[in-house]
């Protein structure tokens, strides 16, 4: 059975907003995992490090991070967009470069829910 799956963290990130926002970007987030090779590329971004895969998905002023687990999807943060690029002004890091973000620490902290 596919089930998507919140940790704490993204939980109480979407509990705190209103109700019609959460079932909005709720009814955007349906794929399914074997779907993640071929979606569209503006909208997933892709991060690893070592050996951990984490997906990013854009959906209206919101970023959802999330891995595929073999119980379906774990949902780990969910971001205003602003709130991101506070992260990335406050670590110094370019705005939307997967691929620098994925090598900062700080962001697999913040993905890992220690900050």
């Amino acid at each position: 059975m596919f089930q998507v799956i919140f940790n704490d963290t993204s939980a109480a990130e979407m509990s705190a907003l209103p109700k019609a926002l959460q079932l909005q970007i709720l009814s955007e987030f349906n794929f399914l995992p074997e779907d993640l090779d071929k979606m569209d590329k503006e909208k997933f971004g892709r991060l690893a490090r070592e050996g951990r895969q984490l997906f990013r998905y854009r959906t209206t002023d919101y970023r959802i991070y999330f891995e595929v687990t073999p119980k379906g999807l774990c949902v780990h943060r969910v971001l205003h967009k602003n709130s991101l690029k506070d992260f990335l002004f406050r670590t110094k890091l370019p705005v939307a470069e997967d691929e620098t973000l994925q090598k900062n620490p700080d962001f697999w902290d913040m993905i890992d829910g220690h900050r």
